[in-house]
C-alpha cells in the first residue's frame, strides 16, 4: 500500500533532514558543485579547511578557489569523459603554512563526477599524515642504506668542521683521491661547488646531530673531475659529547659515500613524480614547502638570511587568449628555464599556481635578493618564448621579501612578497618590488 501525497512529503522531509544532519556531523569536509565549479553545497568542516584559500573571504568556485594550489584541476574535470566515475583520489594540497606552525598544512582532495552536471569533492585534513610519511621515508632510506648489498662505497671520519680527518683505500675506490688529496679538506670536496655552499655544509652536521644521522642523495664530483650518482649518509661518532664540540684531535662524525649510479634513473623517477611539478619541471609546491620549512629550520639554529621572490606572469591570460593554451605551456616551461638560469643551484625554483613561481634563496639579503629579482626580469623581458616559430613576448612582475624584521615564519613571509607582488602589479607591472619592515613598499624598479 503506497504513501498518500502529505506522508511522502512528510518523508522526504525526513529524509532531506537527515541528510543535513549527516552532512554537518560528517568527520570529512563535502562539497557538491556543478561542472563549471561552482558551489552547490558544503558542510561546516569543508568551510573551515578552504578558509586558507578564501582571500576575500568568500569562496563560490571551487576551481577558482583551489588554483592557487591545485592549478590543473577544471581540466582535470573537463578531460574526464565518462558519465560518472572518480576524477581524482587523494590529490595533496599544500595551503600556506599557520602562524607558529611546523609546516604547511595539508589536505587530501578526492572528486566524484555523479552526473553531468553533478560532481561531489571529499576533503580531509592528512597535516600529521604527511609528516609522519616525510619522516618514514627517510627511516626508509637508511634501513636500505643499511641492507643493501653494499660493495662500492667509501667510508671517512670528519672533524667537528667537516674537514676529512683520515683516508683510506675505500676513498680512492670510489672517488680516485690521494691521502694528499683529501685530508684536511672539507667533505664538499666531493659536492659540484654549484650544488652547495659552506653554510648547507654545517647545516648538514648539525642536523645529523638532531636525527642521529642524515642522507643526501645526488651528483657528486670525483677527484678527476668526472661525475656520478651517489649517496652520502653522515652520522655523529658514538660517545661524542652532544653539548659541546669534540676535541680537535677526534674525529667527529662518519660519512659514507655510495656510488649508485645503476640507480639513478629510478631514484630521479621517483623524485620528479613526487616533487616535480608536470609541465615545467621544476619543484611543486609540495617540494617547495618541504624545502623551505628545512631552510628556515636551520635559520632559527645559525642566524642568516632568507629570501623570498614571488613571481608572476604579466597579463598570462591575454597570451593563452591570443595565442592559445598550448603557447600558454611554451611560455611557462620558458619562464621556469629563465629561472633555472638566474638562479644558484642551491635556490629553491618552484610553481606553486598556474603562473605563479616562488624562489627561495637561502643565505641572501635584501639587496642581493632585488639584484637576483632584477636579473630574472631583465631576462624574462630581453629573450621572448617560441612556440612553432613564433615568438611570443611576456614580462613578469616580482615581489621581494626577507625573513626578520617582523617576519618569523614561512606564512608571514609569503604574504610579505605577495604584497611587493600585488605593488609592482599596481605600479604598471614588468617591476620588481621590495617589502621591508615599515610595511611599505620600497626599491621598486622597471623595465624601460
Amino acid at each position: 500500500m503506497g504513501l498518500h501525497n502529505d506522508d511522502r512529503d512528510g518523508q522526504d522531509c525526513q529524509d532531506y533532514e537527515a541528510l543535513l544532519q549527516f552532512l554537518y556531523m560528517a568527520p570529512v569536509g563535502l562539497v557538491q558543485l556543478s561542472a563549471d565549479g561552482t558551489i552547490q553545497m558544503l558542510n561546516p568542516l569543508s568551510a573551515q579547511l578552504l578558509l586558507p584559500l578564501c582571500r576575500d573571504g568568500e569562496l563560490t568556485n571551487l576551481f577558482e578557489g583551489l588554483a592557487p594550489v591545485v592549478p590543473d584541476l577544471r581540466q582535470q574535470c573537463a578531460a574526464f569523459d565518462a558519465d560518472q566515475g572518480q576524477i581524482c583520489d587523494a590529490t595533496r594540497l599544500f595551503l600556506h603554512a599557520d602562524h607558529g606552525s611546523n609546516g604547511p598544512q595539508v589536505l587530501s582532495l578526492s572528486m566524484l563526477k555523479l552526473g553531468a552536471d553533478r560532481l561531489m569533492v571529499v576533503l580531509s585534513d592528512i597535516t600529521l599524515q604527511e609528516r609522519r610519511e616525510r619522516q618514514l621515508r627517510k627511516t626508509d632510506a637508511w634501513l636500505n642504506a643499511i641492507m643493501s648489498n653494499i660493495t662500492d662505497y667509501a667510508l671517512l671520519s670528519l672533524d667537528g668542521q667537516g674537514r676529512v680527518e683520515a683516508w683510506n683505500d675505500s676513498i680512492a675506490r670510489v672517488t680516485g683521491y690521494d691521502a694528499g688529496g683529501i685530508v684536511g679538506r672539507g667533505y664538499d670536496v666531493f659536492y659540484p661547488p654549484e650544488s652547495t655552499t659552506d653554510a648547507h655544509q654545517l647545516d648538514r652536521l648539525r642536523e645529523a646531530d638532531d636525527n642521529g644521522w642524515i642522507l643526501d642523495e645526488g651528483m657528486r664530483l670525483r677527484a678527476d673531475g668526472s661525475r656520478f650518482w651517489a649517496s652520502i649518509m653522515i652520522a655523529p661518532l658514538p660517545g661524542r659529547c652532544a653539548d659541546a664540540p669534540p676535541c680537535d684531535d677526534e674525529p667527529a662524525y662518519c660519512m659514507i659515500i655510495r656510488d649508485i649510479s645503476d640507480k639513478q634513473d629510478i631514484s630521479e623517477g621517483l623524485r620528479k613524480a613526487t616533487f616535480s611539478d608536470y609541465l615545467t619541471g621544476l619543484a611543486n609546491r609540495r617540494a617547495f614547502f618541504e624545502a623551505a620549512e628545512l631552510e628556515l629550520m636551520r635559520r632559527r639554529k645559525a642566524a642568516r638570511p632568507v629570501s623570498l621572490l614571488m613571481v608572476d606572469a604579466d597579463h598570462f591570460k591575454a597570451v593563452n587568449d591570443c595565442h592559445g593554451h598550448p603557447a600558454g605551456d611554451a611560455v611557462l616551461r620558458h619562464l621556469a628555464a629563465t629561472m633555472k638560469k638566474a638562479c644558484r643551484q642551491v635556490d629553491i625554483v618552484a610553481r606553486i599556481g598556474g603562473e605563479e613561481f616562488a624562489i627561495l634563496l637561502p643565505s641572501v639579503a635584501l639587496a642581493d635578493a632585488l639584484a637576483v629579482a632584477e636579473r630574472l626580469r631583465a631576462l624574462v623581458q630581453r629573450e621572448p618564448a617560441s612556440y612553432e616559430q613564433a615568438s611570443i613576448a611576456y614580462a613578469v612582475s616580482i615581489g621581494v621579501a626577507t625573513m626578520g624584521d617582523g617576519i618569523e615564519d614561512l606564512d608571514q613571509l609569503i604574504k610579505r612578497a605577495d604584497q611587493a607582488l600585488y605593488a609592482a602589479k599596481r605600479g604598471g607591472r614588468n617591476r620588481v618590488a621590495a617589502w621591508q619592515a615599515s610595511g611599505m613598499v620600497a626599491g621598486v624598479t622597471h623595465g624601460q
